[in-house]
């Protein structure tokens, strides 16, 4: 196979971290990507070029862009974390044995991104997909179905049979109401709209909570009674989220892997952490690949594509937008509904 010497990519106008901080929402995306051409990037030592098939866009994807992510961006490089697609090219041995395979991958660490034709990733963090799995769940597969499982092991470990889950109807939340309800667990889900309960009641979640109702705190109070879990699962990490920790019983861990709201909440409550034995964690996938070993890390993702394979899970897609109209048409797709955006070159 003959490569292009170019190719089509969003990309970065901005550099390190942002000044501000404006949380996931975004009108316009003119401030901080072009659309242009890049040099298709070359693999190193133990890396592969993939031909991207579809890219992800995540809320983390977002908050890098405008420069709020923990991770610095690289100007003039392409942006976008996750995808699958097709390794063309490779050097070492793990990337000759990927040459030719669909793989899900996550990018954009390196400066090389999803969000292009073509990415270079490492080899090692490639996931071989299954034949019988779809792109749209492969492209989002190792963010938040992976996400999900390792948290889910989290409770698992709590001694509780219940947990709370805050942005519950994002499609992590979906994933999680789904392994809560095929192992037996109390999902207590918390949500913003009213419309949103029925199909999340429908996907597994046992309890579910909208912010707005002038009963949820005699409602979450009732659940910490009955259902006493003691994780708390949290995308948003405002006020709201802080008071459900303080609702919740003794030995509770508030484990925050997002921060939708740019509120800052406070704590009311301290004498809990000495008293009450509770803690406040933070919660990073990346963490998890360089702490598990290789045999939880191939037995938790052949777990996760025997899910989808078997329907048990499904990336709910709300729209697919093509590269080239990426810059006029994301900000609204990404308003369309709680599922995911795809990009396809």
């Amino acid at each position: 196979m003959t490569l292009p010497s170019s190719m089509n990519a969003l990309i970065l106008k901005g550099d390190g971290f942002g000044a501000t901080r404006t949380g996931a929402s975004i009108e316009t995306l003119e401030p901080y990507l072009d659309y242009g051409s890049l040099p298709v990037p070359k693999p190193g030592p133990g890396e592969v070029l993939v031909k991207v098939r579809m890219a992800s866009v995540n809320p983390s994807d977002l908050y890098f862009i405008k420069g709020e992510y923990g991770q610095p961006r690289i100007k003039g490089a392409a942006a976008g974390f996750e995808g699958v697609g097709d390794v063309v090219d490779g050097k070492g041995l793990h990337a000759r044995y990927l040459k030719g395979k669909r793989v899900a991958f996550v990018g954009g660490v390196n400066g090389s991104g999803a969000w292009a034709d073509y990415v270079v990733v490492q080899a090692a963090t490639c996931v071989v997909v299954k034949p019988a799995m779809r792109d749209e769940d492969a492209a989002g597969h190792v963010v938040n179905p992976v996400t999900a499982w390792t948290m889910f092991d989290i409770v698992k470990g709590s001694g509780s049979k219940s947990f709370v889950f805050t942005a519950a109807f994002s499609q992590l939340g979906k994933l999680m109401a789904g392994l809560a309800r095929d192992n037996g667990y109390a999902m207590i889900a918390i949500i913003r709209k009213e419309s949103q309960a029925a199909h999340l009641t429908q996907l597994g979640a046992k309890h579910v909570l909208v912010q707005s109702d002038p009963e949820f705190a005699s409602k979450l109070a009732a659940l910490m009674k009955s259902e006493k879990p003691r994780v708390l699962l949290d995308a948003v990490a405002n006020q709201i989220a802080a008071d459900i920790f303080t609702a919740m019983p003794a030995r509770s861990r508030w484990i925050i892997y997002g921060k939708l709201d740019t509120e800052a909440p406070a704590l009311k409550e301290p004498g809990q952490f000495i008293f009450m034995n509770k803690k406040i964690e933070g919660y990073w996938l990346m963490n998890w690949f360089k702490q598990a070993s290789l045999l939880q890390k191939l037995k938790t993702l052949r777990a996760v594509q025997n899910r989808f394979i078997s329907g048990a899970w499904s990336t709910e897609v709300v729209a697919t937008v093509k590269l080239a109209d990426v810059m006029q048409e994301l900000p609204a797709a990404l308003k369309l509904g709680d599922g995911k955006v795809m990009i396809v070159p």
